[in-house]
């Protein structure tokens, strides 16, 4: 193995690491609104599309962080 493939393997491993604070965040986003919802009933139409927005934002950073490992590797 090469300098040059162990410094790519590393690039992407680091560029995947950004997935566990996906995975937290996500975690949190869906506590939190779970909670909200249990606390006050009636405000689920208005939370749920906010949860949603920060569900698909957070999604995208991972998908960024996934296609950045994958540049990384194959290009």
């Amino acid at each position: 193995m090469s300098i040059a493939q162990a410094a790519r393997d590393l690039g992407a491993g680091v560029a995947v690491f950004a997935l566990a604070g996906v995975g937290m965040g996500l975690g949190n986003i869906f506590s939190t609104l779970i909670s909200s919802v249990a606390r006050n009933p009636a405000s689920r139409p208005h939370v749920f599309g906010i949860g949603m927005l920060g569900f698909a934002l957070t999604e995208a950073v991972a998908l960024f962080a996934l296609l950045i490992a994958f540049l990384i590797l194959f290009a």
